[in-house]
């Protein structure tokens, strides 16, 4: 793909990965660090909660924090585990004061069973944490209406999910992705959540979303690195097929070489 069609920008910072990538439940810190470097991310999120509770992590904090240096890529820490805007709106401002950045993937849990992120208060929190001078990226549903009302709030990109967080589904409601991104043409849209297979991720950038974040599908890999080194590809892939053009489904055959209009020989 062509490098310079690679390039994004999210709040003033220009990019030219458009992989997101987690650092929960790798097998060891070098693993971790291996498959960020294998990945090309330059956008590594981190949890919080877990960071607070992890007095004996065996250095995966150290060792996340060395490789967003040494890419010279961005820490998104983020708010999972949040069930209140108040805790969530709490918890962005103890992460600004640890890793010093305004950056805070917001996540407000709505319901235990699906992790569905609750709409009211992802939209309350992200209003709070828009006056509070923070550059919100905000975990939501696939549901336009509440998309907008999270740019309402001050938002500038949108993370809908593909499917429930680690679930491995992939994309579950293409048809919703697909309004977003009609309805919403100028805005970052960053599918967080569900994918299993680099094959969705490709899915989801062949229908013209902006990025990926995932986790699972590579800390829970036979071989993590060799995964976040699909996953690259296939986010690259699937952006380059979305600027190329992908051929439009037909509801009959198509013939690739039409013999109408020319003369051919019978037997």
């Amino acid at each position: 793909m062509n490098q310079a069609s690679a390039h994004w920008t999210l709040y003033g910072t220009t990019l030219s990965s458009r992989f997101l990538i987690g650092t929960a439940g790798y097998p060891s810190p070098l693993v971790l660090a291996d498959s960020i470097a294998a990945s090309g991310a330059q956008i590594v999120t981190v949890g919080l909660k877990r960071t607070l509770a992890a007095a004996g992590d065996n250095g995966f904090i150290a060792i996340i924090q060395a490789a967003v240096r040494e890419r010279g890529a961005r820490l998104l820490p983020n708010t999972a585990g949040c069930r209140t805007a108040r805790e969530a709106v709490t918890l962005a401002h103890m992460a600004r004061e640890l890793y010093g950045t305004t950056w805070i993937k917001l996540e407000v849990v709505g319901d235990e069973h699906t992790l569905q992120p609750d709409p009211w208060g992802t939209v309350e929190a992200a209003a709070q944490l828009v006056k509070d001078a923070f550059h919100v990226f905000p975990y939501c549903t696939d549901d336009l209406v509440t998309c907008q009302r999270l740019l309402d709030a001050g938002c500038e990109l949108l993370m809908p999910w593909g499917a429930p967080i680690g679930s491995g589904q992939g994309l579950i409601n293409p048809f919703a992705l697909r309004t977003l991104r009609a309805r919403l043409p100028d805005v970052p849209l960053i599918v967080d959540a569900g994918i299993g297979a680099p094959s969705h991720a490709a899915q989801a950038m062949e229908l013209g979303m902006d990025g990926v974040l995932l986790n699972s599908a590579v800390s829970q890999a036979v071989d993590p690195v060799r995964m976040a080194r699909a996953f690259g590809q296939a986010i690259e892939a699937g952006r380059g097929a979305f600027e190329a053009g992908v051929m439009a489904p037909q509801a009959m055959a198509v013939a690739s070489t039409p013999v109408s209009g020319h003369p051919f020989l019978l037997d």
